[in-house]
């Protein structure tokens, strides 16, 4: 009992002198000519010593408390304190719009966690690269060379194989009456296409690969101890993030060893639409046109990139479509019947006949866009300049990380006053007046934002979208599709799972039933 008394006054002796040097702290600013005081910073929670504002956002998935949070007080922008890394919040259009626009330059750069620090390479790759000319130098890679429309036009036999397997799997299954599980199905399609164009044939470590680089995307949501204190040695090193983040980029480099080794020895004997994004890589590290050396390690996490970030959205992006067609009955059977009144007679869906002939089912992908972005707070921005920038009036010094909730902005009712909480794409539809129409979500409407805008936008949207839509198309003309178990469609299950994609949480259980004969089967 004496050793127990004895360690209270210990840890009161110590939680007095904590709020001592926090006030004293505090003063010390007030009376500083450099103060942050001087500052008009925006709105924010009130917080605690050590964890910041964690404690208003514990318990739910961030961008839904964050979106509560601003909406209950009213903060288009809010500043807040995640552990030890300030962090602006921007839950309006307006305030989007001067983050990705107006102040573009300003917010053009990425934070590096520790974790993504590790991850890549100290920022080698284009998605979490610091601006500056590395950066610039991989973005005009990937615009001119890999993720061109000719390329990804490049890629649609393989497209087209894939899906033709995965139509004859299905198939198979339904002439069983098995339900199959489609969050699997979906992942397996995407990353075998995926591979396929990134590195021109199946990878026989295809499932390592995947299972690392779902490693990796977990690692890199910023919510490790590791990343929310990175002064702090105790928390870097208890978290246990930043060895985990080293065991995932050794297993997936070492892959990749190989693989461009491959790619090495028989370089000068593929060209053209024969390429592979690899190829492509070593051509443009080798041909002398460039500003910066190309190295290994660079080309090594630009694969990684590309495969990850091309794979997760799309694969993410069909689960959430087929869920909400089966949620939503009355869209799914206009869906399907457009897309059989143009591909049944042929027995197949033509990719480059898509964008004339389903016009609706375009519309379901932009709804599904709308409710379910892919990256929920986008990945975070930095602010670089010196001593703020000013968003919306209020100013957000350097270095404060910035967090665009799109997954907000595609539920305020302010922009979409028509049910924003449900699936309708006929919100987009110009004959039918909807509330909606000609809102587009490659980067100029700030209310819908699922791949971003300005310098950093997402450069392979069009290498997802050819993925999604055929796949997507094909699937509704074969097959109908139920759930099993589920009586009432309006309760099927659209829970969300936590982390930097925003995944359902629940597998995708759906039973296909065989209406258009598939090739080959």
């Amino acid at each position: 009992n004496g050793i127990t008394k004895m360690e209270d006054v210990v840890y009161l002796v110590l939680a007095l002198a904590s709020l001592l040097v926090v006030l004293l702290a505090r003063r010390w600013r007030r009376s500083s000519p450099d103060s942050e005081d001087k500052l008009r910073l925006p709105l924010g929670p009130w917080t605690l010593p050590v964890i910041g504002s964690m404690h208003h956002i514990a318990g739910a998935l961030p961008h839904q408390a964050m979106r509560d949070l601003a909406r209950r007080h009213g903060w288009p922008v809010m500043l807040l304190r995640l552990g030890e890394v300030p962090t602006l919040v921007v839950s309006s259009r307006e305030g989007a719009r001067e983050v990705m626009k107006t102040h573009d330059a300003a917010f053009a750069t990425r934070p590096l966690s520790s974790t993504v620090r590790v991850l890549t390479n100290g920022g080698r790759d284009i998605i979490f690269a610091p601006y500056g000319e590395h950066w610039r130098q991989m973005r005009k890679i990937a615009v001119t060379e890999l993720l061109t429309a000719r390329r990804v036009l490049s890629f649609r036999a393989i497209r087209e194989e894939e899906v033709g397997a995965m139509l004859r799997a299905v198939a198979s299954a339904a002439g069983e009456g098995e339900a199959i599980d489609m969050r699997a199905r979906l992942s397996v399609l995407v990353a075998d296409t995926t591979v396929r164009a990134v590195m021109g044939d199946r990878c026989k470590d295809r499932d390592v690969f995947v299972r690392e680089l779902d490693r990796s995307i977990g690692l890199a949501g910023g919510f490790n101890p590791a990343d929310l204190w990175p002064s702090s040695r105790l928390a870097v090193w208890a978290s246990g993030a930043v060895r985990r983040a080293e065991e995932c980029r050794d297993i997936v480099f070492g892959i990749l060893d190989g693989i461009i080794a491959e790619h090495q020895q028989r370089m000068g004997t593929v060209d053209g639409d024969d390429e592979d994004l690899i190829d492509v890589l070593l051509r443009v590290q080798n041909d002398g046109s460039l500003q910066l050396p190309l190295d290994m390690d660079s080309i090594k996490k630009y694969t990684q990139d590309i495969f990850g970030a091309g794979s997760e959205t799309s694969a993410t992006t069909l689960e959430w479509i087929m869920a909400e067609l089966v949620k939503n009955p009355k869209v799914m059977k206009r869906a399907t019947a457009e897309v059989r009144r143009a591909f049944e007679a042929g027995g197949k869906v033509v990719e480059q006949k898509l964008g004339e002939l389903v016009p609706y089912l375009h519309l379901v992908i932009r709804e599904t866009f709308r409710l379910h972005a892919p990256v929920p707070l986008l990945l975070p921005r930095e602010c670089r300049e010196e001593p703020a920038c000013r968003v919306l009036g209020y100013d957000v010094p350097r270095g404060t990380q910035v967090l665009v909730n799109v997954w907000a902005l595609g539920r305020d009712e302010r922009y979409w006053p028509d049910a924003p909480e449900e699936f309708r794409p006929e919100r987009f539809e110009a004959e039918g007046g909807g509330s909606a129409a000609g809102v587009d979500f490659r980067g100029a409407d700030f209310e819908l934002l699922p791949f971003g805008a300005g310098r950093r936008m997402c450069p392979g949207m069009a290498f997802g979208l050819a993925n999604v839509e055929l796949a997507l198309a094909s699937l509704l003309l074969h097959f109908d599709w139920e759930a099993p178990g589920v009586a009432d469609p309006a309760k099927f299950d659209m829970t969300e799972a936590f982390g930097i994609t925003n995944r359902r949480k629940a597998g995708l259980l759906l039973r296909p039933v065989l209406r258009v004969p598939v090739p080959g089967v």
